[in-house]
């Protein structure tokens, strides 16, 4: 995923918005990314890879998101259908 590409799409955040976040605001928890113009708080797809990249960001490491913004899309319109997540979207990948 790149950096302008959305994590969460109910809100249109990006990657880089919530790296730029974490830098400036240090979340000591995954939940405290809401406060990035609300990501996580519409249908909650995203929350197991805000989870994971928090994750990334705690561990020193450049957050990222190794699935395309389509595919990550098309398997959030499934999640939207059908309630599930599929497990690798359980595990943020």
């Amino acid at each position: 995923m790149d950096p302008d590409d959305h994590v969460c799409l109910c809100f249109r955040v990006s990657l880089r918005k919530l790296t730029t976040y974490m830098n400036r605001e240090k979340p000591r928890v995954p939940s405290q990314l809401c406060d990035c113009l609300g990501a996580g708080t519409g249908c909650q797809w995203c929350v197991p890879f805000l989870k994971k990249i928090h994750a990334q960001w705690q561990a020193g490491e450049v957050p990222d998101l190794p699935i395309s913004p389509e595919i990550y899309a098309q398997r959030r319109m499934k999640y939207r259908t059908s309630g599930q997540r599929d497990d690798a979207a359980e595990r943020g990948e």
